[in-house]
């Protein structure tokens, strides 16, 4: 059912046309009911957060129904935290990417839409009906990059040689690994990787992992390219509160179907890390809460490089300054004075 927070950013993240008219005539080939009751089950297992000790996904309806329930949210997700690192990194121009655990393939067609430049996509996932699909969904895909990319089967595995490609992803897959091997997985994803991306479920649980991965991704040698405007310990102490942002997407009638829900949108929440062998260009502070618009003054939560700054005040006295935190959004960049 629908839990929407109305203070959520309004922006909206639409999957791509042919992406979106590909995943409803997979969808089509199933019976409603059956793929309603798959999504009943991943989304029950998705919730739960824990480390996966069977496979997830049993059968061509699971696959659909995953795709249909968890594609749209991941796009947006993955979509969101790209166009937001290169935003940070204008220079960086990826030519390769490995979507390591990337089920039906949103990751490949989010970094395709943020990065012109990418020329070789690849895929690994360990199930097979995940990869049949992601490359029926692929193979009318506008975008060359998409639709010419590398559908591997294989394990997240830090015995493996390691991902060596430009930009190395890994989308809603931490917390499916069990806690001993996640230090192994992240140093087996940074060794030869020249930017990696992050991401978990925005709660304090996926919050907790991205922030151990940060630690770790710094330890190593690399550079927070976002969300955090600084590579010092992070701020905010877990168990009193966690670091997540949103993409607000569309749903379909077949996707509230699905979902059981009402609203003509859904938002995903996310926390994330993108870290790069280059030194990114980042701003002052990151807006970590939605700005709380007063009369005559907006209060901005902020992470600064000296920490967090709760409640700064922006008055209207401050004119250009005002008016952009006015406009500002949850996840935005700020600059100091």
């Amino acid at each position: 059912m629908d839990n929407p927070d109305r203070g959520e950013s309004a922006a909206v993240a639409v999957l791509p046309n042919d992406l979106s008219s590909a995943l409803d005539e997979e969808l089509a080939r199933h019976p409603v009911a059956r793929l309603a009751q798959s999504v009943d089950r991943l989304s029950t297992r998705y919730r739960q957060g824990d480390a996966a000790t069977s496979p997830i996904l049993n059968s061509e309806a699971d696959v659909a129904a995953y795709a249909g329930y968890r594609m749209p949210a991941t796009y947006a997700a993955v979509h969101a935290v790209l166009a937001e690192a290169a935003s940070r990194a204008p220079g960086f121009e990826p030519r390769t990417q490995i979507d390591v655990g990337g089920g039906t393939g949103a990751a490949v067609w989010a970094a395709a839409a943020v990065w012109p430049s990418l020329a070789k996509c690849t895929v690994l996932e360990q199930v097979a009906g995940a990869i049949g699909l992601g490359k029926r969904l692929a193979a009318g895909a506008g975008l060359a990059a998409v639709r010419d990319a590398e559908w591997r089967r294989g394990f997240v595995d830090p015995a493996a040689p390691s991902p060596e490609a430009d930009l190395v992803t890994l989308s809603y897959v931490l917390g499916e690994l069990p806690d001993g091997t996640r230090t192994d997985v992240v140093r087996w994803l940074a060794a030869k990787a020249g930017t990696v991306a992050l991401i978990e479920p925005g709660t304090p649980a996926g919050y907790e992992r991205i922030r151990t991965a940060r630690a770790q991704l710094i330890e190593l040698g690399l550079s927070v390219v976002a969300p955090c405007p600084h590579d010092a310990a992070c701020p905010i102490v877990p168990g009193e509160d966690w670091c997540h942002f949103a993409a607000r997407l569309p749903r379909s009638g077949l996707h509230r179907r699905l979902k059981a829900g009402t609203l003509g949108f859904e938002d995903e929440k996310f926390a994330y890390v993108v870290a790069s062998r280059s030194a990114p260009d980042r701003p002052d502070a990151r807006i970590i809460r939605h700005p709380k618009k007063h009369k005559g003054w907006v209060a901005l939560d902020l992470c600064t490089a000296d920490g967090l700054k709760p409640g700064a005040a922006v008055s209207k006295k401050q004119g250009p300054r005002y008016r952009a935190a006015r406009d500002a959004e949850w996840g935005d960049g700020w600059s100091s004075p």
